[in-house]
């Protein structure tokens, strides 16, 4: 054995003498299965893999800090926000959303933009996207959504007419769409875009005061976003280039930060709000609820193992804290479910307990920590696991602590549409006419055509539609661009 060197183990720590050669039966004679340093290797390499995220399944991740600059406990009474120049710990994972573990980093989809601040109030995750809206509003869509994301289950392959046929059919889709198919659909790294908590959330302040929030994440390092063409060249050269960038510069010490902001609409407001506060497909103009600044962001440190911290971190907007509350966005609503059920799949039901999913800063008084996969914070199995008890020391309730505030309800239980449809055009028309310059547009539409074009032709047809309501002009050259005729435009047929 060499000097100084230590000496190889089985995982549960005997020496292991050969680790070249397995135990067989004579020199050409079958393995044993008495071998148990080789089945100990085997079983432990069979199970490395866990299965990959539904959505959000290629990541990368960093630690950093978020520090309070301007005080808003006006809004909120969540500790994290008590005083400025406060800091939390967080961890942050972006994301590709449709792709698989391997694909590029450079495709045109949302990225996912999910922070956990480690509060001393327990964990408190902001599961966000770089985008402000979403395709749908209803969670009994998202299903059918990813669906059309993903392979076709016959040929194995991505489906343009799934893709397409299911937005055509959903123009509540249209303004995500847009700025998908903008070259904000390919952001030039995870360093370089926005992130925003695009549903609507509830802070409750020390007198329980409602306010409905809107979360951004402006970043410090400015704006860019890729081309098709350098987003194709990127797939084909470095898929992996918005990973390798944000490690490399947070390995050499530029720290990548953002800008915390918030929208603030009092919950008196949502009530006769123009359009609906809670439809996760709409922006809050900033000429109605400014933004108003909160505090930085900075990521100063890489995971020191993928797996055990990018790929076991498991975000819930469910996981909040005192002073942050759900609101009723049905999207948020039907996530507050999901999410956790999909880590309880992948990770077990205890993935809390992996220790990049611990509330490592609140002091714990659970009582559903008892026994079941990935049990490794274990209480004394003599500390009763039940509620009420009469043993002194256990936990109790806090009968001072708030934890929801009354909701007035009226109307009928019943699947309720929307009640203003038409109101599904506007926002995607301002963006395109108001906010992108004359290249945005040109890039859109170019992106867009190519992609369309290989949609059946129906297809193309109602979703040129869609783009005439939004802005005709828009429909008008997506309809060109397709060579479709322009009679497909007709206003008696839209």
């Amino acid at each position: 054995m060499e000097v100084g060197r230590p000496v190889i183990t089985t995982s549960t720590g005997q020496p292991v003498d050969d680790n070249q050669n397995s135990i067989t039966a004579g020199t050409y004679g079958p393995v044993l299965i008495s071998d148990f340093h080789l089945i100990d290797k085997l079983a432990h390499f069979d199970r490395e893999r866990i299965p990959e995220r539904v959505v959000h399944a290629k990541g990368a991740a960093a630690h950093g800090v978020f520090e309070v600059t301007h005080d808003i406990s006006k809004y909120c009474k969540a500790k994290l926000f008590e005083s400025v120049g406060k800091k939390t710990p967080v961890f942050l994972r972006f994301s590709t959303v449709g792709g698989e573990k391997g694909s590029a980093d450079t495709a045109r989809d949302p990225r996912g933009f999910a922070i956990k601040f480690y509060t001393e109030e327990g964990n408190w995750d902001m599961v966000g996207n770089n985008t402000p809206v979403f395709f749908i509003r209803d969670p009994l869509k998202f299903p059918d959504f990813i669906h059309t994301q993903k392979r076709n289950p016959q040929t194995n392959l991505p489906d343009v007419d799934a893709f397409w046929d299911f937005l055509s059919l959903v123009p509540e889709s249209n303004h995500q769409v847009t700025i998908l198919f903008s070259d904000r659909g390919t952001p030039d790294g995870y360093r370089r875009m926005n992130g925003y908590s695009s549903h609507a959330l509830k802070f409750v302040n020390s007198d329980n005061e409602v306010f409905l929030v809107q979360l951004h994440f402006k970043t410090n390092q400015g704006i860019k976003n890729l081309t098709a063409a350098e987003a194709g060249a990127l797939a084909s050269s470095d898929p992996d280039y918005a990973t390798r960038d944000l490690f490399n510069h947070i390995e050499a010490g530029d720290y990548p930060s953002w800008t915390m902001y918030i929208q603030v609409m009092p919950e008196a407001d949502a009530a006769t709000y123009r359009f609906n506060p809670y439809d996760i497909t709409k922006i809050w103009p900033h000429s109605d609820y400014p933004l108003i600044p909160v505090g930085t962001l900075t990521l100063n440190r890489n995971p020191q193992n993928y797996f055990a911290e990018t790929e076991q971190s498991a975000f819930s907007p469910g996981h909040l804290v005192p002073g942050i509350q759900a609101s009723e966005d049905k999207m948020l609503q039907g996530r507050l479910f999901s999410y956790p059920d999909t880590h309880r799949h992948r990770l077990g039901g205890n993935y809390d307990q992996i220790p990049v999913n611990y509330p490592r800063n609140a002091k714990m008084g659970d009582y559903n920590i008892r026994d079941g996969f990935m049990c490794v914070k274990p209480k004394p199995a003599a500390v009763p696991n039940y509620e009420p008890n009469s043993v002194f020391g256990t936990a109790v309730q806090d009968l001072n602590y708030q934890n929801t505030n009354p909701i007035k309800l009226n109307g009928y239980i019943a699947r309720h549409p929307q009640l203003h449809p038409n109101d599904d055009y506007v926002q995607a028309g301002n963006l395109y006419r108001d906010v992108m310059t004359q290249q945005d547009r040109d890039h859109l539409i170019s992106n867009i055509v190519g992609h369309l074009k290989n949609a059946k032709i129906e297809i193309q047809a109602r979703q040129v539609k869609i783009f005439y309501r939004c802005d005709p002009d828009y429909g008008t050259r997506i309809c060109d661009g397709v060579g479709l005729p322009r009679s497909v435009l007709d206003s008696s047929k839209l």
